[in-house]
């Protein structure tokens, strides 16, 4: 899958700014030729849908059976626990964790349509996203998102799927915590997709449900630029850095059920591109006649989706420049997103080791 999402990723990117890639027919689907450019799950937004409330027994039995089920997978597979020297791991221990992760990726490709990659990018956004900067709360050092009431907050409808996918990884790895499981799952993601390079680095701490943040910390899909600024200004970003993070929405896609928005932003929604704002900018939106929350479609085929946060992308000046330079040039989209979904990944952690030590994984074949 890597080196499929990789080609595809080069051949999109190097598509003139001027055409947008189109698939000669097209269901709501994409029934494209390789399962690199099948959907995905999205980034989800406040606005989701919350998973079905549980009972605290509940949430008991569910952690017994979870912990059950990475026992039989630890028995079965067997797990690396001895790790690095004097039991500290070593680039190469997490070499070998996100080795897992993108052989899980190539390997369980029968949810949604064919990758759990953009979901497990989600899941590292959201995770991380929910970081305030005023109080030093959220953020992905605590992995509270395992805890209702976080892991009920509309925002996180369906990334469960996310989190259950990665149980077998933290199995076989059992010394790596959560938290640094699901930042390094999303960088993997990013990379295996064809994206940039994500530099990471560990020292993420597991909290328990007394960390949990409140809801209403991530952004809304249904609400314009003032809100979109509110959330990210909150967690430290500028409107340049805004505009790359949003140029996630490049994978995966929208699920009625879960945050009432249906659809992908572009045509290739498992390969990591700028193919979002190319059509952001480049496209005739419209507002979708359905019955469902506002959202917008592409004039030419009716099959792409944008949400009003999407759209209010061009029209603010501030964000708008950014997003013209991005559609125009992949490679500056590339690297401002690298450097923008670090920051984003190591929001409030407190790390010991230097930012120059962060590793930079080898992806797959």
């Amino acid at each position: 899958m890597a080196s499929a999402a990789r080609t595809a990723s080069r051949f999109l990117r190097s598509t003139p700014a001027t055409s947008s890639f189109r698939p000669a027919a097209r269901s709501t689907r994409f029934a494209l030729p390789t399962q690199a450019f099948r959907a995905s799950a999205r980034r989800g937004y406040a606005s989701e849908s919350g998973e079905a409330k549980s009972s605290s027994n509940a949430f008991l039995w569910s952690g017994l059976a979870a912990a059950a089920g990475a026992g039989a997978y630890f028995y079965l597979n067997g797990s690396d626990a001895s790790v690095g020297v004097k039991g500290v791991p070593t680039q190469a221990d997490y070499q070998k964790v996100y080795d897992e992760i993108a052989r899980r990726l190539a390997d369980d490709t029968d949810y949604d349509d064919g990758s759990y990659g953009p979901v497990l990018v989600r899941l590292a956004w959201h995770a991380s996203g929910t970081y305030d900067k005023e109080t030093g709360t959220g953020g992905s050092n605590g992995a509270t998102m395992r805890f209702a009431p976080e892991s009920d907050h509309g925002a996180n409808a369906g990334l469960k799927t996310a989190r259950d996918f990665l149980e077998p990884v933290k199995a076989k790895f059992p010394w790596i915590s959560h938290s640094d499981l699901w930042t390094l799952a999303g960088a993997c993601a990013i990379q295996e997709l064809g994206g940039p390079t994500v530099p990471w680095r560990p020292g993420r701490q597991d909290k328990d449900v007394a960390a949990c943040t409140p809801d209403g910390r991530l952004p809304d899909g249904a609400k314009g630029q003032g809100h979109v600024r509110d959330i990210f200004y909150r967690m430290g970003f500028n409107d340049q850095e805004i505009v790359a993070l949003i140029g996630a929405h490049a994978l995966g896609r929208a699920h009625a059920d879960r945050s009432g928005f249906d659809g992908p932003w572009d045509f290739s929604p498992t390969v990591f591109t700028n193919e979002f704002f190319r059509l952001l900018v480049e496209e005739k939106w419209q507002q979708k006649k359905w019955n469902g929350p506002v959202q917008f479609t592409d004039k030419s085929t009716q099959t792409l989706m944008m949400l009003p946060s999407d759209i209010a992308l061009i029209k603010d000046k501030g964000f708008k420049k950014h997003v013209d330079r991005y559609a125009k040039d992949s490679d500056v989209f590339f690297k401002e997103f690298s450097d923008v979904f670090v920051k984003l990944l190591e929001l409030g952690v407190p790390f010991t080791s230097k930012a120059e030590d962060r590793f930079v994984f080898k992806t797959s074949e």
